[in-house]
């Protein structure tokens, strides 16, 4: 059996490697090491706590251990995906570098550029960083790459997708191409490794066992169930996850629950803080600082239940996980693998349970076609969805914020509107009865301009006005109905009204008075009923002299009355 004594390491590093407990190395390091310390390009497929950090850390300190490193250009690049993970490579330099002078520098986002700068300024051997950041410090020119010479990608399936690919290809160009690279990761689709082609020259690959597969260590279920309604769905998914985690009773010392989406990540964390679990949440939009801490407090015990984005589903090594919870079932099926390897880590047992429910069916047939077998079923916990007919909390806010709009209108303005309906429609009646008592002249059927509403806290102005406009029409209607004066009136009345709001008494009178037509007492009007017994003419006060004579005049009309019949023969 190989032992770490074997792997030509230096003696310093030997020493680090014996205190931190360790004499075999696993597969992966066995392998990849020889060809790593070979000045070979390396190209790492094994499963997921099998050691591939130490595998490629041990080579580079033992490489790095002749020469010195200068101000700005690093001497080696590890690029990782996520902060967590870059986080953790520095932390395992720590442990085998300690009896080295190799100094390293973390560059991750969420920490001030300063202290950054001023390790770059002193020089660093090995430099961690993930690609955003370590960009950023090169477009200041805080940084050079000229002087790399190793380069890792840890994670490199993630790193070379299409969200990375821009930014690992320009950080590739600033690198000389003398360098040393090794690419590791625990799952490569075929089309993300002919990509590696183009980084790497003559690369030596070393798989260990079939790519895609879980440890044998891990014991995965899959619990599937139909809700009872799709709007409840969210909710009765929390109730099978607290099931689940109560049903594992004390054997559950820690858990990872996986979700697709970081608002989920929060909801989920929320609710089982609210059923008594011990539960923090972790996610790419929380600040740096929150993360550690969640992280750190994950690690020592503190917190029992870590809710995560895929934010964590990648290379983090804690190594007594017992518990892997699938909320939502991947997506990506690479990203399954990923996340039950959390647990299950350095020959531990682990379980692995996904919920899923028939919208997921793609995603599992997914993920069984990856790993190239069935995931095996498991049953739903018994009473496990009693109760849990609770709408989720962000379906019963807009529920209640919806109901508040049905019970109060639409809207503030709208429901001052209704409310302002029935003083209208009160004031609108007594108008008519004052009409109907006192007869009005009635006008020219005129289009009526667009009146304002009144606002609510004018209501009871509104009406005062509204009784003030029916006595001045029923004042005007009891006086003499002249067609020579018949237009002093109104235009007294566009006078008074200018005191008065617009709407009242430019528009209602007129709407009173059409209401007043069409009602059966009035038809008296039409039939020279009047006082006078003259008959109303729906041209308005003044009839236009062309439209009451013939296009022939044989007779002069001047003395005539305005409503009188034209005289004269059509020529």
């Amino acid at each position: 059996m190989t032992k770490f004594s074997d792997l030509a390491l230096d003696p310093r590093v030997l020493k680090a490697v014996a205190e931190a407990g360790y004499e075999t190395p696993t597969p992966i390091q066995a392998q990849a090491i020889p060809h790593a310390l070979q000045g070979k390009d390396v190209l790492g497929i094994a499963q997921t706590g099998t050691g591939k950090t130490a595998s490629f850390t041990l080579p580079m300190i033992t490489l790095l251990g002749q020469g010195r490193a200068k101000a700005r250009m690093p001497r080696s690049l590890v690029l990782a995906p996520t902060r967590e993970l870059a986080a953790q490579v520095a932390e395992n330099f720590d442990v085998y570098a300690k009896y080295t002078k190799l100094t390293k520098a973390l560059l991750i986002g969420g920490v001030s550029f300063g202290e950054q700068d001023k390790l770059i300024d002193r020089g660093v051997d090995v430099l961690i960083a993930t690609p955003g950041r370590l960009l950023d410090h090169h477009e200041r020119g805080k940084l050079l790459l000229t002087g790399v010479q190793i380069m890792v990608v840890d994670e490199a399936d993630r790193m070379l997708d299409m969200g990375f690919i821009p930014d690992i290809e320009r950080i590739f160009s600033l690198t000389p191409f003398t360098r040393q690279t090794f690419f590791y990761s625990a799952t490569m689709a075929p089309e993300i490794e002919r990509i590696t082609n183009t980084f790497l020259s003559g690369a030596v690959k070393v798989e260990v066992a079939r790519q895609a597969t879980a440890s044998l260590t891990i014991e995965q279920k899959l619990i599937q169930f139909t809700p009872s309604r799709k709007d409840r769905s969210f909710a009765e998914k929390r109730a099978v996850l607290r099931a689940l985690i109560r049903a594992e009773g004390e054997s559950c010392t820690n858990a990872i629950i996986f979700c697709n989406r970081k608002m989920d990540v929060d909801v989920v964390s929320k609710s089982l803080k609210q059923h008594g679990f011990n539960a923090s949440p972790i996610h790419g939009d929380l600040d740096q600082s929150v993360r550690t801490k969640t992280l750190d407090g994950f690690r020592d015990g503190s917190v029992h239940l870590l809710v995560a984005s895929d934010v964590a589903a990648r290379g983090l090594d804690i190594p007594a996980v017992s518990h892997v919870f699938n909320f939502d079932a991947p997506s990506h099926p690479e990203d399954y693998v990923h996340r039950i390897g959390r647990t299950g880590r350095a020959g531990r047992l682990g379980k692995a349970y996904t919920i899923a429910v028939p919208s997921d069916e793609k995603y599992i047939n997914a993920i069984e076609a990856l790993v190239k077998q069935p995931i095996p079923r498991g049953e739903v916990p018994e009473g496990a969805l009693e109760g849990a007919s609770d709408q989720p909390e962000r379906a019963r806010e807009e529920r209640s914020s919806s109901s508040s709009r049905s019970r109060g209108g639409r809207g503030p303005r709208e429901r001052g509107a209704r409310e302002d309906k029935p003083v209208v429609a009160a004031v609108a009646v007594a108008a008519v009865e004052t009409a109907v008592e006192a007869p009005v002249v009635a006008e020219a059927p005129t289009r009526p301009e667009r009146a304002e509403r009144p606002r609510r806290e004018d209501r009871s102005d509104d009406r005062r006005a509204e009784g003030r406009s029916s006595e001045a029409r029923s004042t005007e209607g009891r006086g003499e109905h002249r067609h020579e004066h018949r237009a002093e009136p109104r235009s007294e009345g566009r006078g008074e009204s200018r005191n008065e709001p617009r709407n009242d008494n430019r528009h209602e009178p007129r709407r009173d008075d059409r209401r007043g037509e069409g009602r059966g007492d009035d038809r008296r009007d039409y039939r020279g009923g009047r006082d006078n017994g003259e008959r109303v003419v729906g041209m308005g006060d003044h009839m236009p002299d062309f439209l009451m004579r013939s296009f022939a005049i044989t007779t002069s009309t001047a003395d005539e009355p305005e409503d009188a019949p034209a005289t004269g023969t059509e020529g």
